[in-house]
């Protein structure tokens, strides 16, 4: 469970902080970004689709939390 929550985690706020690149014309940042999002997705179709309602659930929070840190980062870096 602690893995879907990081993965979900990880995406999400790789995502948030890729739509505040896009939105902002952050072309090489979103590029590298991009490139992120689509490898730890691969990663986290497998573990989660056929997963138990709990699993999926904490890959959620940790996706919500994800949202929060993307923004941040966002902040943070530009």
């Amino acid at each position: 469970m602690k893995r879907a929550a990081l993965f979900g985690w990880l995406q999400v706020t790789l995502v948030a902080l890729n739509t505040w690149q896009l939105a902002n014309g952050k072309v090489l940042g979103a590029f590298l970004v991009g490139f992120l999002i689509s490898l730890v997705w691969t990663s986290n179709v497998r573990s989660v689709v056929k997963s138990e309602m709990r699993v999926r659930v904490s890959y959620s929070v940790g996706a919500a939390m994800g949202t929060v840190t993307g923004i941040g980062l966002a902040r943070l870096f530009y």
